[in-house]
């Protein structure tokens, strides 16, 4: 019995040390949808992180507490990461196919099954280079040389590379995922920032920061299966364009008003985050 309380006093002292640790993050926002010619709709959301620190270990669980369906607060993620020397252990202990609503963006849908794992990686350098190993077996190699970053993955099947350059004012990324090959070419020219993507996808930002105006383009895409590989399907989706307007206020909110001409919706957006 000594033993067990002496054990439940170190527990205590511990688990009150690291109260001090503990960073708390989130943000807020309503917005409002005209959602073209459909009825419009008002929607609100608010997230909470609260994140803890001890050492070398960290755990994070974030919630979402706008008090939606069933008015409970409603758990989105929860992990726990330690770093040993060059060896790091992340836990992810949240299963999202046990949530009310899997959640879609895009097209994309989650797989189904037991998301949760546990994952070992391993970092070390060796000259300018640094090799990565996890418990899938792929094994990364990154560096950068010459002012170019390049990551290659070893994996069973389907190998990836992926580089990154500025050169002569141009951001520059290429990716190869089994043969797939995908890029990016962005540049400001007259204070327009100007991103192009091999998808035939394009974006303007224009202003300052705080207060910008952001058209992007995005091209037709056409259906696929999910696969083993990316476990996600994608639907069909015709092209479509969006205008971004928004502004950072003085009190610390922002304001955003987006029109989109796939269903020729406009949505206004006020958000804080903290």
């Amino acid at each position: 019995m000594k033993k067990l309380i002496a054990l439940f006093a170190t527990t205590a002292v511990a688990s009150g040390s690291a109260m001090g640790a503990i960073a708390l993050s989130g943000t807020a926002s309503v917005s409002y949808e005209d959602n073209g010619s459909a009825a419009s709709a008002t929607t609100y959301d608010a997230d909470l992180v609260i994140t803890g620190t001890a050492g070398a270990t960290t755990y994070t669980q974030s919630m979402d507490i706008d008090g939606g369906t069933g008015r409970a607060v409603a758990v989105t993620g929860s992990s726990l990461a330690t770093t040993i020397g060059p060896i790091t252990v992340t836990a992810d202990m949240y299963d999202e196919d046990d949530a009310a609503t899997v959640s879609t963006t895009g097209g994309l849908s989650a797989d189904s099954g037991d998301n949760r794992s546990v994952t070992v990686s391993l970092d070390a350098p060796i000259g300018d280079a640094t090799i990565g190993l996890d418990d899938s077996g792929d094994v990364t190699v990154t560096g950068t040389f010459s002012g170019v970053t390049v990551s290659h993955t070893v994996q069973d099947g389907a190998d990836t590379t992926t580089g990154s350059a500025s050169i002569a004012g141009m951001d520059i990324t290429l990716s190869n995922d089994a043969g797939s090959t995908t890029w990016t070419i962005g540049t400001t020219v007259a204070g327009t920032a100007v991103t192009v993507g091999s998808d035939k996808s394009v974006s303007a930002t224009f202003g300052v920061t705080g207060n910008t105006v952001v058209v992007s383009h995005t091209a037709e895409r056409a259906s696929a299966a999910s696969t083993t590989s990316t476990k996600y399907s994608t639907a069909q989706k015709d092209a479509y364009t969006t205008i971004a307007v928004s502004r950072d206020l003085t009190s610390g909110a922002a304001l955003s008003a987006t029109y989109d001409t796939f269903d020729s919706s406009l949505t206004l957006k006020a958000s804080v985050a903290f």
